[in-house]
């Protein structure tokens, strides 16, 4: 929703984004007041919210002013601005100089210097200046609604935009192929807290990773994940710990796939990662604790070089259930000889609207999420050689709930747990892995 009213809010004529309101989010409806010294322009508007991916299908517009006929064409001007409409359909009753408001279909009618703006009209309220001045006083002189839907809007009166359901939440662990918001972006700052073992050697982390994002173009969205942890160990006969940064990785997505419905949405993206080498990778000596040195490695915040990373992201959304999921493949280097195997990772994410139960307005919304994650990791490796015993295949359920505080802030978190741990004997085991998050766009 916020990327709609961003992409609203940047037209000369255009109020501030505050004051761009959705008012019935299933049937797309919303409405927003222009500012009283511009001129407005469907065409603009619609070329507009194409740039941000979205179809503007149709238009109301209410403008107040006075009446002039120009031949057997009907003109209403608007005082504050000098904008002229055009008037068609029915001109009965009404007569020169007259003060009326005026609401009807708004389109554009020609291009460049020669374009019109056009009301097709239904019936004019006659309305007194001093009444005029009176309700208007807060507002400016125009109030439209628009729609954007890939088919015509059902009923008399089309209105508002279809929103990408859910936004700005979005999955908390699963790959989004959404874009937050186009020329803008978001900070993701969140918590892990894992805990693991191996035997009687027990882990705990906590890694604070921060992502910023930002989206030039309504396809293309670019991302940095800087990660900082904290790991302790204790084996019941020795004990440390140890923090650092871990290895910086960026990212480039790009939606090649989008199809937007009336309170629905489908998209998919790819997604190229590349993990720099900027990690910590001093690991514990075996006199700090005795354990193999492929254990002692996991200890550190990397796992392993420079890193490729490749996936693919699909999400449906109808209504009050959205539906995603995505496929990513992981190709590493070694670091100070260290490295885990190569992954997959398959992993799937379902949201519902828990609240609010009537759902009219964007804002507020509390998501229930259940995100499942399947690993395949293949045989690590040490000074080069394989490692026997490294590789492992899991699979994790991760029930959640986000929270969109406010049309830009969301509150998030997830418990993740393990299903199936189908580890070799040089693997730290994962039992939890808990994470709290914020999500900021701008």
């Amino acid at each position: 929703m916020f990327n709609i009213q961003k992409a609203v809010s940047r037209l000369d004529f255009a109020p501030n984004l505050k004051e761009i309101r959705v008012t019935d989010i299933k049937k797309g409806i919303g409405v927003f007041t222009p500012r009283p010294d511009k001129p407005v322009s469907f065409a603009v508007l619609k070329q507009a919210l194409k740039k941000a991916g979205y179809v503007l299908d149709a238009a109301n517009i209410t403008v107040q002013g006075s009446l002039a006929r120009d031949n057997q064409t009907w003109i209403i001007t608007n005082e504050s601005s000098g904008q002229r409409f055009l008037i068609e359909g029915s001109t009965v009753e009404l007569s020169e100089k007259s003060r009326v408001e005026i609401t009807g279909s708004w389109k554009t009618v020609g291009e460049g210097a020669a374009a019109k703006e056009v009301i097709q009209r239904g019936s004019p309220k006659q309305a007194s200046f001093g009444d005029l001045q009176k309700r208007y006083t807060k507002s400016p002189f125009i109030a439209a609604s628009f729609v954007t839907m890939t088919r015509a809007a059902s009923g008399a009166y089309a209105n508002l935009i279809v929103p990408e359901p859910a936004a700005p939440a979005a999955p908390i662990r699963v790959t989004s192929p959404g874009l937050t918001v186009y020329k803008g972006g978001a900070v993701t700052p969140r918590l892990y807290l894992i805990h693991q073992h191996l035997g009687n050697l027990e882990v705990n982390r906590q890694l604070f990773d921060v992502s910023v994002s930002y989206t030039p173009s309504p396809r293309l969205q670019l991302e940095l994940e800087l990660p900082v942890s904290r790991t302790s160990f204790n084996n019941g006969v020795s004990s440390g710990s140890g923090s650092g940064l871990g290895n910086v990785t960026l990212w480039s997505k790009y939606r090649f796939f989008r199809k937007v419905k009336t309170y629905g949405d489908r998209q998919a993206a790819v997604r190229f990662g590349v993990e720099l080498p900027t990690g910590k990778k001093d690991a514990p000596s075996q006199a700090q604790i005795n354990a193999p040195a492929f254990v002692r490695q996991q200890l550190t915040p990397i796992n392993g070089g420079t890193s490729a990373h490749f996936d693919v992201a699909f999400s449906q959304a109808g209504g009050r259930v959205i539906f995603g999921g995505n496929a990513e493949g992981i190709l590493r280097t070694e670091r100070a000889g260290f490295r885990l195997g190569n992954e997959v990772r398959v992993q799937t994410d379902t949201e519902y609207v828990l609240l609010p139960r009537k759902y009219q307005a964007p804002g507020h919304e509390l998501f229930l999420i259940l995100e499942t994650t399947f690993i395949h990791r293949a045989t690590g490796r040490l000074n080069g050689s394989a490692v026997n015993g490294s590789s492992s295949t899991e699979y994790y359920l991760a029930p959640g709930l986000q929270y969109a505080a406010r049309t830009r802030f969301v509150i998030e978190g997830s418990y993740q747990f393990p299903v199936v741990r189908n580890t070799g004997p040089l693997v730290l085991r994962t039992d939890r892995n808990i994470l709290l998050g914020i999500k900021y766009l701008f």
